[in-house]
């Protein structure tokens, strides 16, 4: 049996993420632009086609404003 990587725990991870983005006023592309990556990242963690290094989730909390503990 396969098991699969989208669990609840991961749909929650990534609609908190996308939800910090918005609540934070930001476009893909401005976290893009902010965060020196591309736009094309920004929306597929947001769609939990990639997973997000610890590193990277640090620095998306920090621009939103948000702690790691409300993405986990």
């Amino acid at each position: 049996m396969k098991k699969s990587i989208h669990t609840k725990e991961r749909a929650t991870f990534v609609g908190r993420l996308k939800k910090a983005r918005i609540e934070a006023r930001l476009t893909q592309d401005q976290v893009a632009e902010k965060l020196g990556c591309s736009q094309s990242w920004v929306s597929k963690i947001e769609l939990g086609e990639l997973r997000v290094e610890a590193i990277w989730l640090n620095r998306l909390a920090k621009l939103y404003g948000k702690s790691l503990s409300y993405f986990l």
